[in-house]
């Protein structure tokens, strides 16, 4: 497991006057094609000039985004002051109730919550199971449904779950749902976690080749970016 409408939203790692990002020591010969790819139709990130975007596509639902989290946070710590971080939720799953946690989401985003809440998400859906989707390895019968993530969202954020509720069946959401896809589909997404940097490059575990080289994949692109 983006140009957003809801930029007020971003995870901005950012402050004036910063000077520009360094090359990582020794980096390894990253190979286009083969360790990141080129996003076919690549997306204008409507950022500063200088701003570098690093979007991950994830879901809360994930096992592979849930394994890939220590690693996001090592991302984020790593990333220099230009860059700039967001998220988009994927729904491509539906056996896995993605698009309930994608609509979460998106809620919690326009409500200005989600940031917040982000590593509260996945430990209810793998560490807690307040919004699990599996009984160990066996799908549940009953998934969490967005009424369940109202409740999750009141309880962490103090989001009245009714509030919840409403600013999910809103226009506004809606419209963030669809832009969310549209990039997806731009992105050439077929698998999360993903990172997309820049508008420009998609990086995948598999192709980086694990976990920390992705990490260093995308601070390689960052930098080449940011030059």
């Amino acid at each position: 497991m983006k140009a957003l409408a809801v930029a007020l939203f971003w995870s901005l790692v950012s402050f004036a006057g910063a000077a520009p990002a360094q090359p990582p020591a020794a980096a390894p010969n990253w190979v286009e094609g083969r360790n990141y790819f080129l996003v076919a139709r690549p997306q204008p990130t409507n950022l500063p000039k200088g701003k570098v975007l690093v979007t991950e596509v994830f879901s809360y639902a994930c096992p592979a985004c849930n394994q890939f989290r220590p690693y996001m946070q090592k991302l984020v710590k790593s990333l220099p002051p230009n860059a700039v971080l967001d998220y988009i939720p994927a729904s491509f799953n539906p056996a896995e109730d993605w698009p309930m946690f994608q609509l979460a989401y998106v809620t919690a985003q326009t409500l200005g919550v989600a940031n917040m809440t982000h590593e509260a998400m996945y430990d209810a859906v793998w560490t807690t199971g307040e919004l699990a989707t599996t009984d160990g390895n066996t799908l549940k019968s009953h998934m969490p449904t967005i009424e369940d993530a109202a409740r999750f969202y009141q309880k962490q954020a103090g989001v009245p779950a009714a509030k919840f509720l409403e600013t999910a069946k809103s226009f506004g959401v809606d419209t963030q749902v669809r832009h969310d896809e549209d990039l997806m589909k731009a992105y050439g997404i077929d698998r999360t976690p993903t990172i997309i940097v820049n508008g420009k490059y998609r990086v995948t575990v598999q192709e980086a080749g694990g976990l920390t080289q992705m990490v260093d994949v995308v601070n390689f692109l960052v930098h080449k970016e940011s030059q």
